[in-house]
């Protein structure tokens, strides 16, 4: 007896396109808040003059597939045929055993015939040969519109530069940022300008620059939260808080650790793999040497140890940033600074209960959400997103942004009371060769211009008030700190 049947694959297409009867998608799979995202995919799907098969990419339970169901509802609202619109779960095991070219014959022989259609292709890295099938559609079928989501961001991104060069437009899907948490929950808003930026603040009196504090402090009480909780839409609105952490260990971490990265590049021993992870939360933040963890995990060879934090990576549960050549100035020899993709991640995977007693431990946990805002934000337009280690004095800044052509922007986590600058530092010393130098604070009172020896002024602003001008920077479409 045959494992899948055309019979079989058409029972699962129906139960996951309900719209084919209806006419409408089902508003529990919708949701009401749309991430910065969607906008930016249906805008391509949309797009006439140049034709891009979209790709969504992003760790478990960010929403990648809420925004696959947002776009069709937004289709079948402008009068798209019902019939035209196929989901296609690539993670299902009925479809996941079955050819690229069994699933799309059978919908075309039993639904609809012709060839201007929308494919939505779920956790697509899990159908054999997606990237060759990806480029057939694109290349045979003119008047078709493919957007796909996948978990290992690597995969896709090297099958976009081989088989989808000129095809594809990968979109990342981080977790939730500070202002989109503030959002999604409806808390009460800031009154600031849509084009206000965090520089902005540099050329302002102090009173402006209070005026404008006090009214990012309407969401300071929820930094805190977020940083436990908050990087994940369902779990932000969750009540129990606990449950919420007990539900990302399960779903976005077990998941992934014992079963897709496994599954997807031939794991034999998962146990290993979750050791190196755990070693990795407890040191996010900080720079990673290879021989150190072999060391600490004593058994794990290094071709190991390499090879599964490139998978970690590909899963995107962790970033790993590079060292930058500030201008000529010495650089240690490359290793990588290592954070948790979101903090909420590592604080559900150590529960740590002490953590907000803690200022080292709160320090990483902020520079860890501060480096994936900006990493977020820039992803686009950096050459890349590093740290800057090494002179005479082996100094180093947290954040660098290594813009292409202009000036980089530096960036120092100081969580810490009174969080002191002196006129040694990196970010002092190098700030010449920045067009921005930003020091971000804890104290809600801790804001304002630091004026160094050359002159320069640096930005201080708290990391709660600076994270939510990024996020409002981003929702009104302003990719550049400047």
């Amino acid at each position: 007896m045959a494992i899948t049947t055309k019979e079989g694959i058409l029972k699962v297409l129906s139960a996951y396109n309900p719209w084919w009867k209806t006419g409408v998608v089902n508003p529990k799979m919708t949701k009401s808040y749309k991430r910065f995202a969607f906008f930016e995919a249906i805008k391509r799907i949309k797009d006439r003059d140049i034709r891009r098969t979209v790709v969504l990419t992003g760790t478990r339970r960010v929403g990648k597939t809420t925004i696959q169901y947002q776009m069709i509802d937004t289709l079948l609202k402008e009068g798209v045929l019902p019939q035209k619109i196929v989901f296609i779960s690539m993670d299902h095991p009925m479809l996941k055993l079955s050819s690229f070219e069994e699933v799309l014959e059978c919908y075309h022989e039993n639904i609809y015939a012709d060839q201007d259609v929308y494919y939505f292709f779920d956790e697509i890295q899990y159908a054999s040969d997606w990237d060759r099938w990806l480029k057939v559609i694109y290349d045979n079928q003119p008047d078709t519109r493919v957007v796909a989501t996948g978990s290992a961001s690597p995969a896709l991104m090297k099958g976009s530069r081989e088989s989808g060069a000129g095809r594809w437009s990968v979109i990342q899907v981080p977790t939730l940022s500070f202002y989109e948490y503030c959002e999604l929950l409806c808390l009460e808003r800031p009154d600031i300008p849509n084009d206000l930026k965090a520089t902005d603040l540099l050329s302002k009196t102090q009173i402006e620059r209070t005026r404008i504090m006090m009214q990012l402090s309407k969401v300071q009480n929820h930094f805190i939260r977020y940083l436990q909780v908050g990087g994940f839409p369902e779990l932000a609105l969750a009540d129990n808080d606990l449950m919420a952490q007990q539900i990302m260990r399960e779903d976005v971490v077990d998941k992934v650790l014992k079963r897709d990265l496994p599954s997807l590049y031939n794991i034999r021993n998962a146990t290993e793999l979750e050791r190196i992870f755990l070693y990795l939360c407890n040191v996010s933040s900080e720079i990673v040497s290879i021989d150190a963890i072999t060391k600490e995990l004593n058994g794990v060879s290094r071709v190991t140890v390499e090879n599964y934090i490139q998978y970690l990576e590909s899963a995107n549960l962790i970033y790993q940033s590079w060292p930058v050549d500030m201008a000529g100035k010495k650089i240690l020899k490359a290793r990588p600074k290592i954070y948790i993709a979101d903090a909420a991640i590592r604080n559900a995977v150590l529960m740590d209960e002490t953590i907000l007693a803690d200022p080292v431990g709160m320090g990483k946990v902020v520079e860890t959400a501060v480096y994936k805002h900006v990493s977020a934000f820039y992803y686009k337009v950096a050459t890349s997103v590093g740290y800057y280690r090494g002179g005479r004095k082996n100094k180093e800044i947290d954040i660098v942004v290594d813009y292409p052509k202009i000036k980089n922007i530096l960036i120092e986590v100081k969580y810490r009371e009174g969080a002191p600058i002196s006129d040694n530092d990196a970010i002092v010393e190098l700030c010449e060769q920045a067009s921005v130098a930003i020091i971000v604070t804890k104290s809600p009172n801790d804001f304002g211009v630091h004026n160094t020896p050359s002159g320069k002024e640096l930005l201080r602003i708290p990391a709660f008030a600076f994270l939510y001008l990024l996020g409002n920077a981003e929702k009104h479409g302003y990719h550049g700190i400047e």
